[in-house]
């Protein structure tokens, strides 16, 4: 490739990084003079890439959006990266794309990549394996996604079509605080005005969205996040569990997904106990994996509710006890 032409895509490929570019500065980068880089910007514009010239103390150059989509320039850590992010959404569920959106994008990538770079990449992909099994399909559509986020962003009443995990369906419209990616699911967080109250809702149950007039002043307190993972901890269950653990709140927080439980400070564990204790609270439709649960904590605790996962608490003292001593297990 001669020089000049190197450069010129040299030129380009600053310029997709975003951003006004100096004349002063594109000619530092590129080591020629400013009036060839106002050269180089010219033979762009005869490919009919969308360089416009910005005017001004702070003016350079910089791409517009325009109906033709500049060549894509990836190093090939970039073209590695954009690759394996789409393989990596498909996997584990997050990709926002409809149907096959992320395979055909990543074909499209690959086609315009150089031979030699392709070839290594597929090298990759191809000898590339997961432990864990595929997720299930619960992206949102684009169309769901896009309005939302921009409620978000600007703080717009959001109006949405949701039905539920009991079937029910409705319109509701919803202040919506932050959208939330969770274990291959996709969340928003907000008011729900026809409830009166903060809730949550699952991007994949959203029929259609649609940005309203006005705005709205996100309240304080927990972020998105949070109040997210709050929601799921929180969620109607079979078995509500309440157990007292001796140590701080956060100690506890770090032990426990916030998905799982909700941890709070409590009074003392007793008399005479000096460290404090915390509460934490569980919905659950099984209590079977709780024991385990509970023992790899590996700190005191006292179950409070139910009393059957008291039971299954000792029964699992009792097989550890065995297996201890060497007591074989009786046969059933």
């Amino acid at each position: 490739m001669s020089r000049p032409v190197s450069r010129v895509l040299t030129l380009l490929e600053l310029l997709q990084s975003g951003g006004v570019r100096t004349v002063a500065e594109l000619a530092g980068r590129l080591g020629v003079g400013e009036r060839t880089v106002r050269r180089y910007v010219d033979h762009l514009v005869d490919l009919d890439v969308p360089v416009e010239s910005v005017r001004g103390r702070y003016g350079g150059y910089r791409l517009t959006p325009g109906p033709r989509m500049p060549p894509l320039m990836l190093s090939d850590d970039e073209a590695l990266a954009v690759l394996l992010g789409l393989v990596a959404g498909r996997r584990t569920g997050i990709t926002a794309a409809a149907g096959t959106a992320g395979e055909t994008a990543a074909a499209k990538v690959r086609r315009v990549l150089p031979e030699r770079l392709r070839h290594r990449l597929d090298a990759v992909l191809d000898s590339l394996t997961f432990t864990a099994a595929p997720a299930g399909s619960a992206a949102p559509e684009a169309a769901v996604l896009l309005p939302v986020a921009d409620a978000v962003r600007h703080h717009r009443p959001l109006a949405i079509r949701y039905t539920g995990g009991r079937g029910g369906s409705g319109e509701r419209t919803v202040y919506p605080y932050g959208l939330v990616a969770h274990a291959g699911r996709w969340y928003v967080t907000g008011r729900d005005l026809s409830a009166g109250a903060d809730r949550t809702f699952r991007l994949d149950r959203i029929d259609g969205a649609r940005v309203l007039p006005g705005t709205f002043e996100p309240p304080p307190g927990p972020g998105p996040a949070e109040r997210v993972l709050t929601a799921l901890a929180t969620a109607p269950y079979r078995h509500e569990v309440t157990v007292r653990v001796r140590g701080t709140a956060e100690e506890i927080r770090a032990l426990l997904p916030g998905s799982v439980a909700v941890v709070a400070d409590a009074d003392g564990g007793g008399e005479g106990e000096d460290e404090g204790w915390c509460r934490v609270e569980i919905r659950a439709e099984r209590l079977d994996w709780l024991p385990g649960l509970l023992a790899s904590l590996d700190r005191p605790f006292v179950v409070e509710r139910p009393d059957e996962l008291r039971g299954l608490v000792a029964d699992l003292a009792g097989r550890l006890m065995d297996a201890a001593r060497g007591t074989p297990p009786p046969r059933g």
